[in-house]
């Protein structure tokens, strides 16, 4: 049954990782299609995640009222929904209706996935599974260009996806019991019961908890950031053409996906806080390789190397939760550091671009500097604070 289970999740983490890249993928034609200008991304994108903030802030609520299983299913058929509807949209207030109810779709299945599995299964499935969300943001793309070429619309790449979704949450529905039966596996699974949803206040009086969502918060900006601007920086910094930078920056992500399923196997030999620290080493190496003034080959070697760094971090965080606040919170400090992680996402790969338009491109190194170094002691402080919370 375990295996069983084990296996619907990595599907659900595929299945994550799909609609991340469409609108990117689809955004060429369908702005034109809809006579917006190309900016526009932007407040989808924005609708989206401000969506998925909210919705990873309530998810503790909404986990102690119905359950990982049914939770998972109600939000990936809301995805589902709003994915059919994308595709049938045909103005841009369209787009946005449909934009809001995705987003809290997409930040409940998250947020509850990730503290299921922190809370049942070993370190390594963690990291793993982001590998699999690497995979289904790495497939989506192919889907749109598909249907650009062979049915000759946007709308046929949404349409796709959303059949996908739709099935997926047909079986999630259909395996609720195994969502139960791995529940009661669990020594503790009394305890877990009998807790109640934790209170915001409740959440940030935790110890060592404001440090940890600060942490996601430095992380999520440190990998976004460099994602969003490295074709730039190459651009500007060390004059590429935009279509060869934008092949080499990609190798950031290649970079994080495939060292996530290095990691895993590291995972089952060493510990996440080992990880946590290997990873922000390597990170560190790769920032202070975009420094070196010789030549353009530090800067690509740099961005591959960050991405590496990154592979552990991010599951390795979400992992030790239940070890250091302990199982009955876990679901609670996630939702909240997801939140977090998606606000650092909204807030600071914008704020570089003023900085970047204001005063130089060049500063992106000593801008993922600051991130790193915060990220670090944030992680050195949760565990200095919060080892007794269990």
């Amino acid at each position: 049954m375990g295996s069983l289970l084990l296996a619907l999740i990595y599907i659900c983490f595929i299945s994550l990782g799909l609609p991340d890249s469409l609108l990117g993928s689809a955004w060429p034609v369908l702005h034109a299609e809809i006579s917006v200008p190309v900016s526009y991304a932007g407040i989808i994108s924005v609708t989206i995640t401000v969506g998925t903030i909210l919705s990873s802030f309530f998810s503790n609520k909404l986990l102690h009222k119905f359950g990982a299983g049914l939770v998972t299913a109600i939000s990936v058929t809301t995805t589902a929904l709003c994915l059919f509807g994308f595709s049938i949209s045909t103005q841009f207030w369209m787009l946005i209706l449909w934009a809001i109810p995705f987003g809290l779709g997409a930040g409940g299945v998250d947020a509850i996935l990730n503290n299921y599995v922190a809370l049942h299964f070993k370190a390594q499935h963690m990291s793993w599974l982001h590998c699999m969300w690497g995979v289904g943001a790495s497939i989506s793309p192919y889907i749109m260009s598909f249907a650009l070429v062979k049915l000759e619309s946007w709308s046929g790449g949404y349409l796709i996806v959303s059949i996908i979704q739709a099935v997926l949450s047909a079986i999630i529905f259909i395996s609720i019991p195994l969502w139960k039966k791995g529940s009661k596996d669990n020594d503790d699974t009394p305890k877990l019961k009998e807790s109640k949803a934790l209170s915001f206040r409740e959440i940030f009086a935790i110890k060592g908890a404001i440090p940890c969502f600060l942490m996601f918060f430095s992380y999520c900006s440190l990998e976004v950031t460099t994602s969003l601007w490295a074709s730039t920086y190459l651009v500007q910094n060390w004059d590429f053409s935009p279509e060869t930078a934008a092949g080499y920056a990609s190798m950031f992500y290649i970079g994080i996906t495939l060292a996530r399923f290095v990691n895993g196997f590291l995972a089952m030999k060493l510990g996440d806080k080992f990880l946590i620290r290997m990873g922000t080493g390597i990170v560190a190496v790769g920032i202070a390789l975009l420094f070196v003034p010789f030549s353009s080959a530090f800067a690509l070697i740099g961005f591959v190397v960050i991405g590496f760094g990154c592979a552990p971090i991010y599951p390795c965080i979400i992992h030790m939760t239940p070890d250091v606040f302990g199982r009955d919170k876990s679901q609670a400090m996630i939702g909240v550091q997801m939140a977090f992680a998606y606000i650092g996402i909204l807030a600071m790969p914008p704020l570089f671009g003023v900085i970047a338009e204001k005063i130089s491109i060049s500063l992106l190194p000593i801008c993922l500097s600051i991130f790193l170094v915060l990220m670090f002691v944030m992680h050195e402080l949760v565990l200095k604070k919060a080892k007794n919370n269990k």
